[in-house]
């Protein structure tokens, strides 16, 4: 029952970030421990899912995709979404200073235990660069404006469920470039099935692909990826720079100018309470008997 409950929490974390353009599920996942899990548990939906259920063998399938780590973790995730999408939406429109502070809060107070595991050579160095790297060429990149058509919305949802699972870069903020954001919001609004069902399909394929291509990398290069990762995850701390001017990071004085404050009390307090979340939701980890090795180490049993 515990281990339930820490799931759910740090599903409730990973809804959370979800909301917020510019900051990743998948970062919180990473974060959290429960990365590699969860991509083990996407790949296990395959053949020998689809014979076990279609034996009647429903325990077995259970158990094959781990079913009780992902209705928690889904299920965390989807009350984070309803419950905190107009208190973000709020934030996001008249005081983003102090959500973004949080966020970099929660993710630099994150760093020290994602890179201390790694055992770190020139070629993983040079990861952890291109990592950064990559993560800050997807931030400078401009949205683009366009009628969608059909396929479009298909192809946003492969792209940006991509994205989510990807540590560190954001779908929404890929929704955002490529134009995409305002439509998908609209289709939601105005309950468009048709356009919504081409975007969740779009979703399940790049889910179903991408995870299994993320898995097979980290199975080969595990520790090489684990720095790539880090890397972008520190590259998208540019992203999410509290004081931002049309989408773009400028300094505090700049953002007082324009906005008439900086916030940067509110945002002093809110990256201390970032780092604080991160701390504690470490410790509720360690009392509730988890750790990231042990959920791979559970992760690969169950497969």
């Amino acid at each position: 029952m515990k281990q339930y409950i820490n799931w759910m929490i740090k599903g409730l974390a990973m809804g959370a970030a979800d909301i917020v353009p510019g900051v990743s599920g998948g970062t919180l996942a990473f974060i959290l421990g429960i990365y590699e899990r969860f991509l083990n548990a996407l790949t296990s939906f395959n053949l020998q899912a689809f014979h076990l259920l279609r034996r009647g063998r429903i325990r077995s399938f259970w158990h094959h995709i781990d079913g009780a780590f992902l209705c928690c973790l889904f299920g965390g995730i989807l009350i984070s979404i309803a419950s905190l999408a107009s208190i973000v939406t709020h934030f996001l429109e008249h005081r983003p200073v102090p959500l973004w502070a949080l966020f970099n809060g929660l993710i630099i107070a994150a760093l020290p235990w994602l890179l201390k595991p790694i055992q770190f050579t020139v070629w993983r160095s040079l990861l952890l660069c291109f990592g950064v790297i990559l993560a800050l060429s997807i931030s400078f990149l401009a949205p683009v404006q366009t009628e969608p058509m059909p396929w479009m919305f298909f192809l946003a949802g492969f792209i940006a469920i991509c994205a989510m699972i990807l540590p560190g870069i954001s779908g929404s903020f890929l929704l955002l470039l490529m134009g995409m954001y305002a439509p998908i919001v609209a289709a939601v609004s105005n309950a468009q099935l048709a356009v919504l069902g081409l975007f969740a399909t779009g979703c399940v394929l790049g889910l179903l692909i991408f995870s299994r291509v993320l898995t097979a990398l980290l199975k080969r290069f595990h520790d090489g990826m684990l720095a790539m990762l880090c890397g972008v995850v520190i590259g998208a701390l540019y992203r999410i720079w509290p004081w931002q001017l049309d989408d773009q990071p400028t300094s505090p004085g700049a953002y007082a100018a324009a906005n008439g404050h900086t916030d940067l009390l509110l945002a002093l307090v809110f990256f201390v309470l970032g780092a604080l979340m991160i701390q504690g939701l470490m410790k509720l980890e360690t009392m509730l008997g988890g750790s990231p090795a042990k959920e791979v180490e559970t992760a690969e049993n169950l497969r």
